[in-house]
């Protein structure tokens, strides 16, 4: 490819609102171009490194019998509906009617598509197991799309699904993906990353892995245990707790005027966030009446996964301010109204001298005694995990980092399979719903995390094997024929060999070239320049570091390609 005929413009600066590197490096590079909130055009550059990662998972899922199959981006509510999802879904579905008046939506995942496909196909348990894999586009109106293609609203996702006729059968299968997963994510050039057990969320079922990586730019937060292998994704980590050793006392009303917040209320009375009882309320999205409280203790924070997963509702945060429900500021759980949902977490259990809300506006309750004063509670964990909390498997400190993620599977069980009506015959004549699995990469994450984890301060840093092209080649001084000739020479030759070549044709100075050749990262560069040809020589030089190296005009074919197989063995020498 010549660069000076590339549709990709490389600017010296990011856009405002790109913040983290693979933002910033894949903006300036030209790889991507923003058309709305969350929503890109992916370049030349950027659409072959997609389609490079395209192939190599499917290289993988095909090597786990996956079937590839397209399914529809649109959707009709129907098969929706047979799921439920269709009114418990919020407005992350983009919804729409056709012209008949015919509600329709876009599709953000493909489980009901994936299953109304196979249940019109199979119907005897010898059919089973099957898995089915798409590399589709997905669009969910996320309310905050950030980072480039770390969070978008539109993106491509291999999704798979697989259905089995017994649990144990989906176990089996459930680590073959996820050893094809660390394939995958090894041979595009990821190393900093690990697998998590994970919340379920919207797509449901028991049991659930993500793959992160590692990075202060993610927006998920990890759990490590320093003292063993014990690691979670925040939505569902786990600590041990004790509760703070206090001498009992008599429960007093006290008045504490206009201290509403935890903060406010500690340094009016001088005790300390451990010391009481915080009261979050949440609404019940699609239930106006419902009104759910969830009670921590006052220096936790709560986890709005578990508290979903607990209540079995679609809560968000209470905009409602003050109700005939609750006195925002001073709710408590004594002489709490009848018409919320309580929920403890465990963080509260033989407690004592706690500060609680009174439910009476300006007053709170001092020496509340939870096992005295809140007889019959039962007590979930709701709570987030705290750096330095205690590991719940060996006892040992717990770390909290930041990570990006980069894929993840689930076990579905008969969620939808059962919900849709799709039925398989038995060997002994009944029927049964099949067992399924959920499998999904992202693949302009992909390229977004291969740019955060391998970038440099002068651009992108790309692996061999999703590079856009394997070779940057600048001719320097074009304005010369001899050179022009002998570099148009080289570059055609090249590619007769089967190298992949960004050819730097264009007529400029040398420090653009080799700014734009760090910028655009391709793992070689070649350098063709009058004093080079006068020995017969190019410069070679890797963009992941080291010293740039001579080898001759003759022998460059040879070189290079040895150079790639050596880039491509380190890769996977890792496998």
């Amino acid at each position: 490819m010549l660069l000076s005929k590339l549709v990709c413009e490389r600017t010296k600066e990011a856009p405002q609102d790109a913040k983290i590197k693979s933002h910033v490096l894949l903006s300036r590079a030209g790889f991507i171009k923003q058309v709305a909130g969350g929503i890109y055009s992916m370049t030349p550059p950027c659409q072959r490194m997609s389609l490079k990662i395209q192939n190599i998972i499917r290289e993988e899922m095909d090597a786990v019998d996956g079937q590839e199959v397209l399914m529809p981006v649109v959707m009709p509510r129907e098969m929706w509906d047979e799921s439920g999802r269709y009114s418990s879904i919020g407005q992350e579905m983009a919804r729409f009617k056709d012209r008949s008046g015919h509600d329709m939506l876009l599709g953000m995942t493909h489980e009901e598509a994936a299953v109304h496909l196979s249940r019109y196909i199979v119907s005897s348990h010898t059919q089973l197991p099957f898995m089915i894999y798409q590399i589709q586009t997905k669009f969910r109106d996320e309310a905050r799309s950030r980072g480039g293609l770390i969070r978008v609203r539109e993106f491509t996702m291999k999704d798979a699904y697989s259905f089995h006729s017994s649990q144990e059968d989906l176990d089996k299968y459930y680590k073959r993906v996820y050893d094809a997963y660390y394939r995958i994510f090894r041979r595009i050039g990821l190393k900093n990353f690990i697998d998590f057990k994970s919340d379920t969320g919207m797509m449901g079922g028991s049991v659930a892995h993500e793959f992160m990586l590692v990075t202060d730019a993610g927006e998920d937060t990890l759990v490590f245990c320093d003292g063993c292998d014990y690691r979670a994704n925040m939505e569902v980590a786990e600590c041990v707790r004790s509760a703070p050793k206090r001498a009992d006392r008599a429960l007093e009303l006290v008045d504490t005027g206009e201290a509403k917040t935890i903060e406010e209320v500690c340094k009016m009375l001088g005790i300390t966030p451990d010391c009481t009882v915080k009261a979050v309320v949440y609404a019940v999205k699609g239930d106006a009446d419902k009104v759910i409280i969830a009670f921590v203790r006052g220096d936790l924070e709560v986890n709005e996964a578990k508290l979903k997963k607990t209540v079995r509702l679609n809560v968000a945060p209470y905009e409602g301010g003050v109700s005939d429900s609750v006195v925002c500021g001073n709710i408590g759980p004594k002489d709490l109204s009848d018409k919320v949902i309580a929920v403890y977490d465990k963080s509260l259990i033989d407690c004592v001298d706690m500060v609680v809300g009174a439910n009476k506006e300006g007053y709170h309750y001092r020496g509340f005694n939870v096992a005295r004063d809140l007889q019959g509670a039962t007590f979930s964990d709701i709570a987030k995990v705290k750096d330095g909390d205690v590991c719940p498997v060996c006892g040992g400190k717990l770390r909290l980092e930041n990570g990006i993620e980069i894929g993840n599977i689930f076990q579905l069980g008969t969620k939808y399979s059962a919900a849709m009506g799709m039925s398989v015959h038995a060997e002994d004549g009944t029927s049964f719903a099949p067992i399924m699995g959920c499998y999904g990469i992202g693949v302009g994450r992909a390229i977004a995390s291969v740019a955060e984890e391998s970038g440099d301060d002068k651009g992108l840093v790309l692996p061999v094997t999703i590079a856009p092209w394997q070779l940057h080649l600048c001719a320097l001084r074009t304005d010369k024929a001899e050179l022009k000739d002998a570099a148009d020479k080289l570059y055609n030759e090249l590619v007769r060999a089967g190298v992949d070549v960004l050819y730097d044709d264009r007529d400029c100075a040398a420090g653009i070239k080799f700014n734009d050749a760090d910028l655009m990262g391709m793992p070689i560069r070649a350098v063709i320049s009058p004093r080079t040809l006068e020995a017969g020589e190019i410069e070679v030089k890797l963009r992941k570091g080291g010293d740039a190296f001579r080898v001759s005009i003759d022998s460059a074919i040879e070189q290079i390609n040895s150079i790639i197989a050596q880039l491509k063995e380190e890769i996977e020498r890792d496998l």
